[in-house]
């Protein structure tokens, strides 16, 4: 099966850094094939604009999704774009590979996200939800909290975990066509022993060796 990793870390000796190496190695090792995108790395421009695209509809007025329209009709996308578009036309399954901030993901995932899943190629024209553009894929979210598990229960500090993934789960992956699995969820790394971090290492491991087989989460609509 085809996979694509996207990393929103900046420092490749984080827990982040540790569980994309394991997810590109374990996969492999599996005889997946893997594609990533390492956004600091590649320092990815999360700004959408003009530069999007290699030519403008309406120079006198910017209106991204029509510019989006027009690109897929002139295949028109900026060459970073069209890049990333392909790698995620490519895959079977999409893991993204983020610290929890504010509630959502870091900017530079969500400015690829901006860029990325675009009006006309990806969603729109009846294309949302089950048919959408990605539909037939798998999505899974991998990611790190800064507090402990105890904080994104229902009664926690911050609140169920799972609502607060939900317009990541529900308005960006299942609204473009993705099927989404439970998400790999490492509470609080920085409070973890180095041992509790190597094994928090072993079970997203021993996951990913089965991950094709996994049934879909159930995310629903409220």
């Amino acid at each position: 099966m085809k996979v694509l990793i996207i990393l929103a870390h900046a420092e490749p000796q984080s827990m982040n850094g540790a569980m994309y190496n394991t997810a590109i190695d374990t996969l492999q090792a599996a005889g997946h094939e893997v594609k990533t995108s390492d956004l600091y790395a590649m320092q990815f421009n999360p700004a959408s604009d003009r530069r999007n695209f290699t030519g403008i509809k309406n120079e006198s007025f910017f209106k991204q999704q029509q510019e989006e329209l027009h690109a897929t009709a002139t295949n028109g996308f900026a060459a970073d774009v069209e890049q990333e578009l392909q790698k995620v036309e490519w895959c079977d399954l999409m893991i993204w590979q983020f610290p929890l901030w504010w509630f959502s993901v870091p900017g530079i995932l969500k400015g690829w996200v901006d860029r990325v899943f675009v009006m006309g190629r990806v969603y729109g024209m009846g294309k949302i939800y089950e048919q959408g553009g990605f539909a037939g894929k798998k999505a899974l979210l991998s990611l790190t909290t800064g507090g402990s598990d105890d904080n994104y229960q229902p009664e926690g500090l911050q609140g169920n975990i799972n609502n607060i993934l939900k317009p990541i789960h529900r308005g960006m992956l299942q609204f473009t066509g993705f099927t989404v699995l439970q998400p790999q969820i490492v509470y609080g790394p920085a409070r973890k022993s180095p041992e509790e971090r190597e094994q928090e290492l072993v079970q997203w491991q021993k996951r990913l060796q089965n991950i094709f087989a996994e049934a879909p989460a159930e995310v629903g609509r409220y």
